[in-house]
């Protein structure tokens, strides 16, 4: 019983941490003069202090590096990948240079992640992987 309190409280956590981001990067009318850069450290020092997750030395992992280092965090389930994957995809829409191709491909790891761990179909899902195919 425990055990399973724990895993709730680190995948809420994820949830709420990651929520939070995509919120900003989205909702960013207030703070005009934050650039891009200025939110990808921002966002990387949250997810670094809060839960350990080094976004830098993520971007770098070809796909099963990725994978397993994901799975390494208690909290990390398909939801929380699918949000980890929006907020990649939204740094990229946010992107102007060769990072934005790196966001996007990433972000497509992600979805693809979600999809071989999910035993259900999700429409909005299918549509996001099919915005980032048309992206690239």
């Amino acid at each position: 019983m425990e055990q399973k309190d724990y895993l709730m409280r680190e995948i809420e956590k994820i949830g709420v941490l990651l929520w939070a981001i995509i919120d900003s990067l989205i909702n960013n009318k207030e703070n005009l003069s934050l650039t891009v850069e200025t939110h990808f450290e921002k966002t990387k020092e949250i997810l670094l202090n809060e839960i350990g997750f080094d976004l830098d030395e993520f971007l770098t992992f070809e796909e099963t590096a990725s994978d397993v280092y994901l799975l390494q965090f208690k909290g990390m389930n398909s939801g929380n990948i699918e949000l980890l994957a929006e907020v990649l995809a939204q740094f990229g829409r946010n992107e102007q240079s060769e990072n934005k191709r790196l966001f996007f491909k990433k972000a497509l790891q992600l979805y693809a992640l979600c999809e071989r761990r999910d035993k259900t179909f999700s429409f909005d899902r299918e549509r996001k992987i099919n915005e980032l195919k048309n992206s690239l």
